[in-house]
């Protein structure tokens, strides 16, 4: 195993029943990312995130820790925060914390320092003797992101972290996440929130029907389904060359406001130089922007490939 791989899963199966949950699954995740966790409800995420933690094992293939086969001990290294939280409602929310911390090997004195850390960091002191039931979903959403990242885990799992926050605790712990990334942690993170796969993701992994779609690094997956469109801004001196640029190139939605053109031009990259040539004999570009797409739209489009 590469020494700068945090976790490697190879041609790993899985099958409840007559179900497949994953099959010929295959995938490397670099240390010190963050690695977006894709695909519709039923592909396959959840049973993968469920044999790296050791909840279930795979039928075929093997996963890998750094380097080491995943076994038992590695429980400790692994920080998972499940889209079905759980915490005890009826529980003071100091205890459980330090429970919880405990069976990941701390001591009651390492976690109630960490802790301490935690609950002033995120200024919730003062919920320390309080009941989990006594408090928001999203109050106790923080309380599970404690919990799950107070032992210093090597590998951090976030399902849906955001799930039951307001955009501004949402936008609190996204940024620890990426703090915890800059520390070192690597972290998978699973979600149906395209936008903040673009805004966090380093890489991303794409599952549908049990089998890996497509993945790599983020910028790379967006580029491939890109389509050679491009949004352009111009004042148009030569209305002759304007025409003759429509005459060689697919154009889109002309429009005229206060003496500037805007268009969209279709070109693949052989043309691009040319396209600009004929640009510049037209008039004074004032914008000249690729689309690239969004992971929503190359979560749909390749979703689609594969029906």
């Amino acid at each position: 195993m590469q020494n700068d791989i945090m976790l490697d899963a190879l041609n790993v199966s899985k099958a409840f029943g007559k179900k497949t949950a994953l099959s010929d699954f295959s995938l490397s995740i670099p240390k010190g990312t963050v690695y977006g966790l894709l695909g519709p409800n039923g592909a396959g995420k959840t049973t993968f995130i469920r044999i790296i933690n050791q909840i279930t094992m795979p039928d075929t293939g093997s996963v890998f820790l750094d380097g080491e086969k995943l076994n038992p001990t590695h429980i400790a290294r692994i920080g998972y925060m499940p889209e079905e939280r759980g915490l005890y409602k009826n529980m003071k929310v100091g205890e459980q914390a330090i429970y919880l911390a405990q069976l990941k090997g701390l001591s009651h004195a390492e976690a109630v320092q960490k802790l301490k850390y935690w609950f002033d960091k995120l200024d919730i002191g003062d919920w320390w003797n309080k009941k989990l039931s006594e408090l928001s979903k999203g109050m106790g959403q923080k309380i599970q992101f404690i919990v799950t990242v107070l032992h210093e885990p090597d590998l951090l799992i976030f399902d849906e972290p955001f799930s039951g926050f307001d955009p501004i605790n949402a936008n609190l712990i996204r940024d620890e996440i990426l703090e915890l990334k800059e520390k070192g942690s690597t972290i998978i993170f699973s979600t149906h929130r395209m936008e903040s796969v673009e805004e966090m993701c380093d890489y991303v992994a794409l599952i549908n029907n049990s089998k890996k779609v497509l993945d790599g690094p983020i910028h790379e997956v967006r580029n491939r389904f890109k389509e050679g469109r491009y949004h352009v801004k111009m004042i148009v001196n030569q209305s002759d060359k304007l025409q003759e640029l429509i005459d060689r190139f697919k154009v889109q939605d002309i429009k005229r406001q206060n003496g500037i053109v805007s268009f969209y031009v279709f070109t693949d990259d052989r043309h691009t130089n040319e396209m600009i040539q004929q640009l510049i004999q037209t008039g004074i570009v004032k914008e000249f922007t690729e689309e690239i797409p969004t992971m929503n739209q190359v979560f749909i489009n390749a979703v689609k490939d594969t029906l």
